[in-house]
């Protein structure tokens, strides 16, 4: 298949970390700008990584690309049979899509070094070429990157530490698991980790400040992103078969950061509003996009949890007793994002998800 992405790519790394532990040959290519009206007919929206099949069918979306993918090649899944450790790595990996994006996107834009580094970069992969010096189009990319990714998304003087603050949490959070084991929920990886390598392996491991940060704060992270660029179908692996208590602090962070952020999206949907506001661990972000997919990200986690028996239910509440987790079982919600309703995701349209001017 036919990757179209980019070898700095947030979700790119993680399709690829994927297809290689499934052993699924690709080729990876840059994205195809000057075919922007191909693109949208065929997937709808232009994020990365879009996959082409060689039968002619196009994929996007990485979450239920590699739940396809699974079913064609169940053979060493990445999701385990126990309901609720596979919901936990259900959680973990919408948290490490979704709320760690703008831990890595300030990492990558604010500092001087990372951003110099990936617009050089950006630069070269870029399908059409732009009759512009270079300096030009690198100051371009600079600064609509800026623009959507950091001050669009909650980056402001206030906000700031908070943010570089979730970086450290993920990085001690994941420490203290891999104290234990060599993946997050085993001794083979999982769709949690999968979820983890976008962020860690082309943003946190790669870019320059992030890079010396995980390397000098948590060793065991930077040889987790080794380890799972390299892994290869594990069949002597196994799950855990219950969350222990090394866990902990992780999951505190998911629902104090991750939840609270779906809860208020959702609920500023819900109202029909464009932007809304949100405290998180006494953080006050103002003036956020709201995100349809993210209304549909906690659609998907909240069937999840309904699909389980009540028992397993349970369990669950048990491992997740913060106020900010009520919003995964709690009745009396019931915003809905009206999207994927037929689950035609990968194939079929996907939608833009942080918002109107982002590619």
């Amino acid at each position: 298949m036919k990757i179209y992405g980019s070898r700095v790519s947030y979700y790119t790394g993680k399709l690829e970390a994927y297809l290689k532990y499934k052993g699924v040959p690709y080729t990876l290519h840059g994205m195809p700008y000057d075919r922007a009206d191909e693109l949208k007919e065929k997937v709808g929206s232009i994020q990365m990584p879009i996959v082409d099949r060689e039968d002619g069918r196009w994929m996007s979306d990485t979450t239920p690309i590699l739940f396809e993918l699974e079913k064609e090649m169940p053979d060493n899944p990445i999701l385990p049979d126990d309901p609720v450790v596979a919901f936990i790595a259900k959680l973990l990996e919408d948290y490490a899509d979704e709320w760690l994006w703008r831990s890595a996107m300030h990492y990558r834009w604010s500092y001087r070094y990372s951003r110099e580094l990936i617009s050089n970069i950006l630069v070269d992969e870029i399908s059409t070429p732009v009759p512009l010096p270079r300096f030009v189009v690198r100051r371009m990319i600079r600064r609509r990157q800026i623009k959507y990714f950091t001050k669009r998304d909650g980056l402001t003087p206030s906000t700031w530490p908070h943010i570089e603050q979730g970086y450290f949490n993920a990085l001690d959070g994941m420490t203290r698991i891999l104290e234990q084991r060599p993946y997050l929920l085993g001794t083979r990886p999982s769709l949690a980790d999968f979820g983890f390598m976008a962020p860690m392996f082309r943003h946190f491991s790669q870019d320059p400040d992030p890079e010396e940060i995980m390397r000098t704060r948590a060793p065991l992270v930077y040889e987790w992103v080794a380890r799972m660029w390299s892994a290869r179908q594990v069949p002597e692996g196994a799950f855990v078969t219950e969350i222990s208590d090394e866990m902990t602090p992780m999951l505190k962070e998911v629902c104090e950061t991750h939840l609270q952020q779906l809860a208020a999206n959702a609920t500023a949907y819900g109202a029909d509003q464009s932007r809304f506001e949100m405290n998180v661990q006494g953080c006050e972000y103002r003036d956020m996009p709201v995100s349809r997919y993210r209304v549909y990200c906690l659609e998907r986690l909240r069937e999840h949890f309904q699909a389980m028996d009540t028992a397993h239910q349970e369990k669950v509440k048990s491992l997740l007793p913060y106020k900010e987790a009520a919003i995964l079982w709690d009745t009396g919600f019931n915003v809905t994002s009206g999207y994927d309703e037929g689950r035609h995701l990968p194939y079929g349209h996907a939608i833009n998800v942080y918002g109107e001017g982002t590619p």
